[in-house]
Protein backbone atom coordinates (compact mmCIF):
# COMPACT_ATOMS: atom_id res chain seq x y z
CA UNK A 1 0.00 0.00 0.00
CA UNK A 2 1.54 3.13 -1.28
CA UNK A 3 2.40 5.94 1.28
CA UNK A 4 -0.51 8.84 1.55
CA UNK A 5 0.66 11.80 -0.35
CA UNK A 6 1.48 15.18 1.71
CA UNK A 7 -0.99 17.80 1.31
CA UNK A 8 0.12 20.57 -1.29
CA UNK A 9 0.67 23.83 0.38
CA UNK A 10 -1.56 26.90 -0.49
CA UNK A 11 -0.26 29.90 -1.49
CA UNK A 12 -3.15 31.82 -1.75
CA UNK A 13 -6.87 31.39 -0.80
CA UNK A 14 -9.30 33.96 -0.11
CA UNK A 15 -12.02 35.55 -2.27
CA UNK A 16 -13.38 32.22 -4.02
CA UNK A 17 -9.63 31.86 -5.00
CA UNK A 18 -7.26 28.80 -4.19
CA UNK A 19 -3.80 28.79 -5.62
CA UNK A 20 -1.10 25.72 -5.38
CA UNK A 21 1.93 25.44 -7.00
CA UNK A 22 1.25 21.84 -9.08
CA UNK A 23 4.04 19.11 -8.93
CA UNK A 24 5.78 18.00 -12.44
CA UNK A 25 4.24 15.13 -13.82
CA UNK A 26 0.69 15.57 -12.35
CA UNK A 27 -1.79 16.78 -14.75
CA UNK A 28 -4.63 20.26 -13.75
CA UNK A 29 -7.03 17.36 -14.89
CA UNK A 30 -8.09 14.20 -15.78
CA UNK A 31 -6.66 12.73 -18.47
CA UNK A 32 -8.55 10.81 -21.19
CA UNK A 33 -8.22 7.03 -20.45
CA UNK A 34 -6.86 7.74 -16.58
CA UNK A 35 -8.66 7.56 -13.36
CA UNK A 36 -10.43 10.33 -13.27
CA UNK A 37 -9.08 11.03 -9.66
CA UNK A 38 -5.68 11.05 -11.10
CA UNK A 39 -5.11 14.68 -11.38
CA UNK A 40 -4.56 18.31 -9.12
CA UNK A 41 -8.08 19.18 -8.94
CA UNK A 42 -9.15 16.27 -7.65
CA UNK A 43 -6.53 15.37 -5.22
CA UNK A 44 -7.00 19.47 -3.99
CA UNK A 45 -10.85 18.68 -3.65
CA UNK A 46 -10.39 15.99 -1.30
CA UNK A 47 -8.10 18.12 0.28
CA UNK A 48 -10.24 21.38 1.08
CA UNK A 49 -13.23 19.41 1.32
CA UNK A 50 -15.17 21.37 -1.64
CA UNK A 51 -15.24 21.54 -5.11
CA UNK A 52 -13.27 23.28 -7.38
CA UNK A 53 -13.86 25.24 -10.84
CA UNK A 54 -11.09 24.67 -13.07
CA UNK A 55 -10.02 28.60 -14.49
CA UNK A 56 -6.50 27.59 -16.37
CA UNK A 57 -3.97 24.93 -17.22
CA UNK A 58 -0.32 24.14 -17.45
CA UNK A 59 1.45 21.55 -19.27
CA UNK A 60 1.71 17.86 -17.06
CA UNK A 61 5.37 18.04 -16.93
CA UNK A 62 5.56 21.60 -16.56
CA UNK A 63 5.70 22.84 -12.05
CA UNK A 64 4.29 25.69 -10.54
CA UNK A 65 1.17 28.15 -9.86
CA UNK A 66 -2.67 26.88 -10.83
CA UNK A 67 -5.32 28.89 -9.60
CA UNK A 68 -8.76 27.34 -8.94
CA UNK A 69 -11.87 29.07 -8.70
CA UNK A 70 -13.88 28.14 -5.02
CA UNK A 71 -17.35 29.09 -6.45
CA UNK A 72 -19.34 30.10 -9.61
CA UNK A 73 -18.83 33.70 -9.52
CA UNK A 74 -15.17 33.68 -8.68
CA UNK A 75 -14.84 31.13 -11.78
CA UNK A 76 -17.07 33.43 -14.42
CA UNK A 77 -14.52 36.50 -12.45
CA UNK A 78 -11.68 34.56 -13.29
CA UNK A 79 -12.58 33.28 -16.41
CA UNK A 80 -13.35 36.57 -18.05
CA UNK A 81 -9.84 38.20 -17.01
CA UNK A 82 -7.97 35.51 -18.41
CA UNK A 83 -10.33 35.40 -21.81
CA UNK A 84 -9.32 39.66 -21.92
CA UNK A 85 -6.11 39.14 -21.07
CA UNK A 86 -6.03 41.01 -18.07
CA UNK A 87 -4.02 38.52 -16.61
CA UNK A 88 -0.11 38.91 -16.42
CA UNK A 89 2.13 35.53 -16.37
CA UNK A 90 5.33 34.88 -15.24
CA UNK A 91 7.44 31.37 -16.21
CA UNK A 92 10.72 30.21 -15.18
CA UNK A 93 12.50 28.43 -18.45
CA UNK A 94 15.83 27.08 -18.53
CA UNK A 95 17.11 26.26 -22.74
CA UNK A 96 19.89 25.06 -24.64
CA UNK A 97 21.63 28.11 -25.94
CA UNK A 98 21.91 31.85 -25.78
CA UNK A 99 19.46 33.81 -27.25
CA UNK A 100 19.93 36.75 -29.16
CA UNK A 101 18.98 39.54 -28.69
CA UNK A 102 18.73 38.49 -24.88
CA UNK A 103 15.25 39.38 -24.40
CA UNK A 104 12.74 40.14 -26.90
CA UNK A 105 9.31 38.98 -28.27
CA UNK A 106 7.89 36.36 -30.14
CA UNK A 107 5.23 36.59 -31.81
CA UNK A 108 4.63 33.79 -34.22
CA UNK A 109 1.30 32.52 -35.20
CA UNK A 110 0.91 28.54 -33.67
CA UNK A 111 -1.05 25.47 -35.53
CA UNK A 112 -2.35 22.56 -34.12
CA UNK A 113 -0.30 19.38 -34.71
CA UNK A 114 -1.11 15.47 -34.56
CA UNK A 115 -0.69 13.89 -31.52
CA UNK A 116 -2.35 16.86 -29.55
CA UNK A 117 1.55 18.64 -30.47
CA UNK A 118 1.34 22.57 -31.87
CA UNK A 119 3.33 23.94 -34.49
CA UNK A 120 4.44 27.29 -36.50
CA UNK A 121 1.70 28.21 -38.52
CA UNK A 122 2.48 28.82 -42.28
CA UNK A 123 1.58 32.29 -43.45
CA UNK A 124 -1.99 32.67 -44.05
CA UNK A 125 -2.67 29.14 -43.01
CA UNK A 126 -6.76 28.38 -42.03
CA UNK A 127 -6.76 27.70 -38.25
CA UNK A 128 -3.58 29.93 -37.28
CA UNK A 129 -3.81 31.35 -33.78
CA UNK A 130 -1.85 34.31 -33.11
CA UNK A 131 0.66 34.07 -30.61
CA UNK A 132 3.02 36.24 -28.25
CA UNK A 133 5.55 35.64 -26.23
CA UNK A 134 8.17 37.99 -24.69
CA UNK A 135 11.30 36.47 -23.04
CA UNK A 136 14.26 38.28 -20.91
CA UNK A 137 17.94 36.52 -20.03
CA UNK A 138 18.46 36.16 -16.81
CA UNK A 139 21.56 34.10 -17.00
CA UNK A 140 23.52 31.82 -19.08
CA UNK A 141 26.49 29.18 -18.80
CA UNK A 142 29.01 27.77 -20.74
CA UNK A 143 31.18 24.69 -21.03
CA UNK A 144 33.17 24.10 -24.11
CA UNK A 145 30.95 25.01 -27.19
CA UNK A 146 27.80 23.49 -24.89
CA UNK A 147 25.45 26.60 -23.71
CA UNK A 148 22.32 27.11 -21.64
CA UNK A 149 20.56 30.11 -20.59
CA UNK A 150 17.73 30.44 -17.54
CA UNK A 151 14.68 32.69 -19.20
CA UNK A 152 12.19 34.79 -17.93
CA UNK A 153 8.87 34.28 -20.05
CA UNK A 154 5.83 35.87 -20.10
CA UNK A 155 2.99 34.81 -22.30
CA UNK A 156 0.42 37.32 -23.73
CA UNK A 157 -1.81 34.35 -25.07
CA UNK A 158 -2.12 31.06 -24.16
CA UNK A 159 -2.08 28.68 -26.95
CA UNK A 160 -1.19 24.95 -26.05
CA UNK A 161 2.26 24.21 -25.30
CA UNK A 162 2.97 28.25 -25.94
CA UNK A 163 6.13 28.65 -24.45
CA UNK A 164 7.80 25.61 -25.76
CA UNK A 165 7.33 25.92 -29.60
CA UNK A 166 7.84 29.63 -29.45
CA UNK A 167 11.32 29.27 -27.87
CA UNK A 168 11.71 26.26 -30.12
CA UNK A 169 11.30 27.90 -33.28
CA UNK A 170 13.88 30.49 -32.84
CA UNK A 171 16.63 27.40 -32.14
CA UNK A 172 16.53 27.36 -28.31
CA UNK A 173 14.27 24.29 -26.45
CA UNK A 174 13.66 24.23 -23.20
CA UNK A 175 16.09 21.58 -21.76
CA UNK A 176 14.75 17.78 -21.15
CA UNK A 177 11.64 18.55 -23.25
CA UNK A 178 9.98 14.62 -24.32
CA UNK A 179 8.31 16.55 -27.69
CA UNK A 180 10.05 19.42 -28.89
CA UNK A 181 13.35 19.07 -27.77
CA UNK A 182 14.57 15.13 -28.46
CA UNK A 183 18.23 14.73 -29.57
CA UNK A 184 18.43 19.10 -29.18
CA UNK A 185 19.77 18.53 -25.71
CA UNK A 186 23.12 20.44 -24.99
CA UNK A 187 25.80 17.68 -24.22
CA UNK A 188 27.28 17.58 -20.58
CA UNK A 189 24.05 17.63 -18.98
CA UNK A 190 23.74 13.42 -18.78
CA UNK A 191 24.49 13.97 -14.93
CA UNK A 192 22.34 17.13 -14.46
CA UNK A 193 19.21 17.10 -11.35
CA UNK A 194 15.89 17.97 -12.43
CA UNK A 195 16.01 15.88 -16.08
CA UNK A 196 12.17 16.82 -16.82
CA UNK A 197 10.54 19.54 -18.93
CA UNK A 198 12.69 22.66 -17.17
CA UNK A 199 9.54 25.21 -16.79
CA UNK A 200 8.38 26.35 -13.86
CA UNK A 201 4.97 28.84 -13.59
CA UNK A 202 6.06 31.00 -11.21
CA UNK A 203 3.72 34.31 -10.67
CA UNK A 204 0.25 35.74 -11.29
CA UNK A 205 -0.98 39.17 -11.64
CA UNK A 206 -4.23 40.08 -11.98
CA UNK A 207 -6.25 44.08 -11.31
CA UNK A 208 -8.42 44.05 -9.32
CA UNK A 209 -12.25 43.62 -10.42
CA UNK A 210 -13.27 46.83 -8.09
CA UNK A 211 -12.27 50.52 -8.71
CA UNK A 212 -9.35 51.16 -6.50
CA UNK A 213 -8.74 47.64 -5.40
CA UNK A 214 -5.30 45.75 -4.93
CA UNK A 215 -3.81 43.68 -8.05
CA UNK A 216 -3.90 39.89 -7.16
CA UNK A 217 -0.35 38.96 -7.00
CA UNK A 218 0.40 35.40 -6.41
CA UNK A 219 3.82 33.58 -6.80
CA UNK A 220 5.01 29.89 -6.56
CA UNK A 221 8.87 29.16 -5.35
CA UNK A 222 10.86 27.29 -7.84
CA UNK A 223 10.41 23.45 -7.15
CA UNK A 224 12.76 21.97 -5.88
CA UNK A 225 14.21 19.94 -8.83
CA UNK A 226 14.59 22.77 -10.95
CA UNK A 227 15.99 25.12 -8.24
CA UNK A 228 19.09 22.18 -7.85
CA UNK A 229 19.40 22.80 -11.52
CA UNK A 230 21.11 26.12 -11.92
CA UNK A 231 23.02 25.48 -8.25
CA UNK A 232 24.63 22.25 -10.37
CA UNK A 233 25.21 24.34 -13.41
CA UNK A 234 27.02 27.12 -11.09
CA UNK A 235 29.24 24.40 -9.88
CA UNK A 236 29.60 21.68 -12.83
CA UNK A 237 29.54 24.74 -15.57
Amino acid sequence: MSEPRPPLPLLHDADGVVAVSKPPGEPVIAERGGPPEACLRRRLEAQVGKRLWVVHRIDRDASGLVVFARNAAAHRALSLAFEHREVEKAYVALVGGVPIPERGTIDTPLHSARKGKTRPARPGEPGLQEARTEYATRKTWARGEASVSLLEARPHTGRHHQIRVHLRSRGYPLLFDPLYGRGLLPPGLEEAPGRRLALHARQLKRPSPRPGGATLTIEAPLAPDLEALPAWLDTEW
